[in-house]
């Protein structure tokens, strides 16, 4: 009988430590990355998101947020990967980006970052976030931008970015949800809110599976045109782009015969004169590459 009570009492903790440990693997490997579904203060989430000045390339669709900073190479990452994806799904992706308040005395963002996020929150100017993401971040200037650091306004401006981050992570944590960028947030097809900290790629599959988003884009065919093919053209003021020339049509070696009604063409008096080559230009603290 005591023999029996011992291998009971050890089938009794090996049982519990394999649940334990089971659980722990399920939370560990899957719970901990899935999306949060809001049931409080939605009313008060969507009007933030709303109201604050959030960037776009278009599309019209369902409307997915990315909020984050300059700096956050997850956020980067996620929208390089995950936004062609999304917007393939019929998806409007909007990113609101902010400006990270100094910690302990210590500034946490750039006044070439401040002056851009106070840009981006005037302007909403897709094509300046483009130019600005695709920059090293040690390389950004802001050149041609006014300065954030001195002007009231924009100064402001800076500081409704980071009032408005501050808030709606109060909101997400009285949800029971902790916050990390980037932070997106989006409806499902059944309109319930939903909120994802994702840091991990763990937790992009699970946005992908909510919004039919595939989890692989088809490659394109030989010839066609890339996708992005405009954001590498160069943009109106670039003061380092050169001149674009239109493609002269080349005649064909073979004229069709000239028939009746169609008399045949007259041959130029003299051959066109050749144009100059434009000279190259290169401001100092050049921006745009």
């Amino acid at each position: 009988m005591r023999r029996f009570l011992i291998w009971s009492a050890l089938a009794v903790v090996v049982g519990l430590a394999i649940a334990a440990g089971g659980y722990w693997a399920y939370w560990n490997f899957h719970a901990r990355y899935q999306p949060v579904t809001i049931t409080r203060n939605q009313a008060e989430i969507q009007r933030l998101l709303d109201e604050a000045s959030w960037l776009s390339a278009g599309g019209g669709g369902e409307a997915l947020y990315i909020v984050g900073y300059r700096d956050c190479a997850s956020c980067l990452a996620y929208e390089e990967s995950e936004a062609p994806k999304l917007r393939a799904a019929g998806v409007e992706v909007r990113v609101i980006v902010f400006a990270r308040p100094d910690r302990e005395g210590l500034a946490q963002s750039t006044a070439a970052e401040r002056a851009t996020v106070a840009e981006l929150w005037l302007t909403r100017d897709w094509s300046l976030y483009q130019r600005w993401t695709a920059t090293p971040s040690r390389d950004w200037s802001a050149a041609g931008i006014p300065p954030a650091d001195g002007n009231l306004a924009r100064t402001a401006v800076v500081g409704a970015g980071r009032e408005f981050v501050e808030e709606l992570s109060g909101l997400l944590r009285g949800a029971g949800m902790g916050v990390t960028y980037p932070l997106v947030i989006w409806r499902d097809r059944e309109g319930f809110l939903k909120a994802c900290a994702c840091s991990s790629e763990r937790s992009w599959a699970f946005i992908r599976d909510d919004l039919d988003a595939p989890d692989r884009l088809r490659d394109p065919e030989p010839g066609a045109p890339l996708p992005d093919a405009a954001a590498g053209a160069p943009y109106p003021g670039d003061p380092g782009a050169a001149e674009v020339e239109q493609p002269v049509p080349t005649p064909s070696p073979i004229d069709p015969a000239p028939t009746a009604s169609a008399p045949p063409r007259a041959t130029p008096s003299r051959p066109p004169q050749p144009r100059e080559a434009p000279q190259p230009s290169r401001e100092e603290e050049a921006v745009f590459f």
